[in-house]
């Protein structure tokens, strides 16, 4: 039996349309796999570095360090301890026999992507140097050295003074007067070892490169700390926040507040800011699988729809060609 020109144009067309929507299908089921990965491997990477992850090591006054020693016992390279209050910075320090290991090895001694915050080789591990120089990752939803770079806005540089440092089973507080965008190859910067002589030019050169700074009295005596990290904003640049080390500590004025008797009780507002936190790489992630399953589910839809139309026409030609017999 010979099928009508017109009938079998039609079968054709809906074979191409089907194969076209299949085509997209896969195409668009191929991209919800790659961001579905990423999305995946993005939250690995973040988990690693979280600062949550060392919490249960941080020392306090109750335990009187304990938990720091173990994590200590686990490596012996870990020297102290730094929070800058108001941000994620709240992690252990590490001091490596050069600057490399801690580049993509975390406190506990083992590989991972996030590294560590370290202190330069050529430090004195008790932080008893002058120009005492941390390095750390930049990372989304700020882990590592990650809100180092949002000091660049001056309300965050303002309201942010202050952070601890915990070295030789002590707290030391830390005054921070300064924030600088320079480059990776500006040695000036990365000079651990700075003379006597050399330190009143070096503080008179960095004040003048500051973005930002205020002025807390610091003197060629004291001990200044440079927390360095690699900046988004130009290719091979540092952001970096310079505080002064002092024997004197400070409260975190975002979560205890002073009372009028002198006691220092929790602030009633004292809280994470959940939105902040989100990356911008989860945000556009999340955003492509959504768009995805969003365009993907009209096309199984009319797929679905072809298939029956093509069974239908298909019976229906059979049928044909059955009366025809």
């Amino acid at each position: 039996m010979k099928i009508p020109a017109g009938k079998a144009l039609s079968k054709i067309v809906k074979i191409i349309n089907s194969i076209l929507n299949n085509a997209i299908l896969i195409i668009i089921l191929t991209l919800l796999m790659f961001a579905g990965y990423a999305l995946w491997d993005s939250s690995q990477l973040y988990q690693a570095a979280d600062k949550y992850n060392y919490e249960v090591y941080k020392p306090v006054v109750e335990d009187e360090g304990k938990s720091f020693q173990e994590l200590q016992a686990i490596n012996p390279e870990v020297i102290a301890w730094l929070t800058v209050y108001g941000t994620n910075i709240d992690y252990p320090i590490n001091q490596g026999r050069d600057n490399m290991k801690y580049v993509s090895t975390n406190a506990e001694g083992e590989y991972s992507l996030s590294g560590a915050i370290f202190l330069d080789y050529q430090n004195k591990s008790d932080f008893s140097d002058f120009n005492n120089i941390l390095y750390g990752h930049h990372m989304e939803k700020k882990a590592m050295f990650g809100d180092v770079g949002s000091f660049e806005d001056k309300g965050m540089f303002d309201t942010h003074k202050y952070g601890n440092l915990y070295v030789n089973g002590r707290d030391c507080g830390i005054e921070f007067f300064s924030y600088v965008h320079t480059d990776a190859y500006d040695s000036f910067f990365f000079t651990p070892a700075i003379s006597e002589e050399d330190r009143a030019p070096y503080l008179n050169d960095l004040i003048l490169k500051s973005m930002h700074r205020r002025d807390i009295g610091v003197t060629t005596s004291d001990r200044i700390i440079l927390l360095s990290t690699c900046s988004i904003t130009s290719t091979n640049g540092r952001d970096i926040l310079i505080g002064r080390i002092v024997d004197e500590t400070f409260i975190d004025p975002f979560i205890f507040e002073e009372t009028d008797d002198g006691r220092i009780i929790q602030r009633a507002d004292a809280r994470a800011d959940f939105l902040s936190s989100i990356p911008k790489a989860f945000i556009l992630q999340t955003g492509i699988i959504l768009l995805a399953l969003l365009l993907a589910i009209p096309i199984i839809n009319r797929s679905r729809r072809n298939v029956r139309e093509a069974r239908a026409a298909k019976e229906a030609l059979m049928k044909e060609f059955n009366k025809a017999e």
